[in-house]
């Protein structure tokens, strides 16, 4: 496996997880940095290889969009390739993308059995040791994900579902190009799948206890679950990016929080209209409001937005995403202003706990079985 601080970061997400501002405070490095904005998405829905139904068929119009938009000839392959040129830059790979790109749909025929796409060398289906790998529930082979050094963003379904709906329709559907809602887009079930995935195959791992946070060959600080929910990030967002910088071998620097509006957002253009308010954007600064509600005042809003029948789309599809969501939730990195200093949280999957101490900023340490 290629050393830890010399593997691409790759942020995997859902759509409308506040993933761009995210991706904003990265781009300030550009002098060590290589930011690849959703590099997946073009073979996911536009390639020979693609796995979305959303420009799928032989009618003139899906033909259309798929050449407008440039990327009609991408295989997963292809954007394997330029992650690899981008790393010959001698600037470490930053990748933002959506889990649900390398999990088959659940509408694509291979949705409970994925198997790899064409253009990936078939023996990699071998985990580099030549032992046949256990099922793989991704389009790409565990060697290659073993490449990547993976981190996940969260943020809670009833806020990224109507963000999302809102893109697919008009008026911002005439700049998004997704003319129709698609709940299967959700992405939640994919980044679990992928959650999961990582974790059975050592890829990712729980805090260890008998390492005191500090790397070894056998436990690495990197391999470290690094997941960030995005309310956190939103109230905390020094110290979550702080904690992040360290678990991904990345030098903090305060300045990473500012930038200018439009600045270096050329990549974000292959998908209009669902970045304008990160482009922007100006800097990420603690929220000074947050908005809680109840869900009949969520409904009432969506409906006078949306029209009943919308509302009730985004409000089951927003529930059918709620365990994964609540699930990864268990993991998130934890800020000292969220929670009283010294206090214990479970995980309750491995039966692991945390224990937040003041320093540094945020910290998760095992602490044997709770």
């Amino acid at each position: 496996m290629v050393p830890s601080e010399e593997r691409p970061i790759f942020v995997a997400t859902h759509p409308r997880s506040c993933s761009t501002a995210f991706e904003r405070v990265f781009m300030t490095r550009e002098k060590d940095l290589c930011c690849l904005h959703e590099p997946f998405g073009d073979a996911f829905y536009y390639g020979p290889e693609r796995l979305s139904s959303r420009y799928e068929g032989d009618h003139n119009d899906a033909i259309s969009d798929r050449e407008k938009s440039g990327f009609h000839e991408s295989t997963y392959n292809s954007v394997l390739e330029e992650i690899e040129k981008s790393g010959k830059e001698e600037k470490r790979v930053f990748i933002k993308d959506m889990a649900c790109y390398l999990v088959p749909p659940s509408d694509h025929p291979t949705f409970e059995n994925a198997v790899l796409t064409p253009s990936v060398t078939p023996s990699a289906t071998y985990n580099g040791n030549g032992v046949l790998t256990t099922r793989n529930p991704t389009v790409l082979p565990l060697s290659i994900l073993k490449r990547f050094q993976f981190a996940f963003l969260i943020r809670n379904p009833r806020k990224a579902v109507p963000s999302y709906y809102r893109c697919c329709i008009p008026p911002l559907s005439e700049m998004t190009g997704f003319k129709y809602f698609m709940p299967n887009e959700a992405g939640y079930r994919e980044l679990r799948i992928l959650f999961e995935y990582l974790l059975k195959e050592g890829v990712i791992g729980y805090p260890s206890s008998q390492t005191n946070g500090e790397a070894n060959e056998e436990h690495s600080v990197s391999k470290n679950v690094c997941v960030i929910d995005a309310d956190d990030l939103l109230d905390n967002p020094k110290e979550i990016i702080e904690k992040f910088c360290e678990m991904t071998g990345l030098e903090f620097d305060e300045k990473m929080l500012e930038w200018g509006a439009h600045e270096g957002c050329e990549n974000f253009n292959k998908w209009k209209g669902f970045h304008e308010d990160a482009i922007g954007s100006s800097g990420l600064k603690p929220r000074t409001k947050k908005n809680i509600r109840t869900r009949e005042e969520e409904m009432q809003e969506w409906v006078e937005k949306y029209g009943e029948e919308a509302a009730g789309i985004i409000d089951r599809t927003a529930d059918e995403n709620m365990e994964d969501y609540e699930f990864l939730k268990q993991f998130r990195v934890i800020s000292v202003l969220t929670l009283s200093i010294g206090k214990c949280i479970t995980y309750h999957p491995p039966q692991m706990a945390i224990i937040v101490v003041p320093y540094p900023h945020i910290v998760i340490s095992g602490c044997g079985p709770a």
